[in-house]
């Protein structure tokens, strides 16, 4: 099997995972996967269920199409997380219901959306920044998510949904899994006095490596 068929069948095979398990709905989420100078991402108006590979789009390093039907509107903030972190190869963004439900809440801090509540959270995502809302597509996001994307693995846009990077595929996804399910605990945990890790205890597990462009 040649390298692009292996990712395209990786990239089919997690947009499977992800609506088979109800992280994504309808027409909604995007996956990309960088290899090369090229970056493979879910088409704009697809399912994640029903997507096969031939229907996957290529674009550059900064978003450009290259190949295949027209990307995801939001390819190009793909291409910003890649970027800004070159040990990943891997983003995933959702429209997932508790990590949303999280997005759309008021008095959130901006710098930490959600407390290290697990050792878990603590290790894969860390401190979770929540970006400014913009209209989906909206290049206006690109500024923010560059900032952000420096620093962290998962990101939160506010009244849409999370964005993970990783290494590859399956840590993204990990990273992603594990903001949804925090997400979920920390809604059921609302109007209740949780006792989220101390930040001794959140820097004792450790936290996701900060991944910065080298000169």
């Amino acid at each position: 099997m040649s390298t692009d068929r292996l990712h395209r069948e990786r990239v089919i095979a997690a947009a499977r995972s992800l609506y088979d398990r109800g992280l994504t709905h309808g027409r909604t989420g995007n996956i990309s996967v960088r290899y090369g100078e090229q970056i493979l991402v879910t088409p704009t108006g697809a399912c994640l269920g029903t997507v096969r590979p031939g229907d996957l789009s290529v674009v550059d390093a900064d978003g450009n199409h290259l190949a295949g039907p027209p990307p995801s509107k939001e390819a190009f903030f793909h291409a910003i997380v890649l970027r800004e972190r070159p040990s990943d190869n891997a983003v995933v963004h959702t429209h997932s219901a508790h990590s949303a439900a999280v997005s759309c809440l008021d008095g959130l801090d901006p710098d930490d959306a959600i407390p290290p509540l697990t050792a878990y959270f603590a290790m894969r995502v860390g401190r979770l920044p929540l970006l400014p809302y913009h209209p989906p597509g909206d290049p206006g996001i690109a500024e923010p998510i560059a900032r952000a994307a420096v620093g962290h693995p998962a990101l939160l846009l506010a009244n849409h949904g999370p964005v993970a990077a990783g290494t590859n595929l399956d840590t993204a996804m990990d990273t992603l899994e594990e903001l949804e399910h925090t997400a979920e605990i920390f809604l059921l945990l609302r109007g209740l006095s949780p006792r989220p890790l101390t930040d001794r205890q959140r820097d004792a597990v450790g936290s996701p490596p900060t991944r910065r462009n080298t000169p």
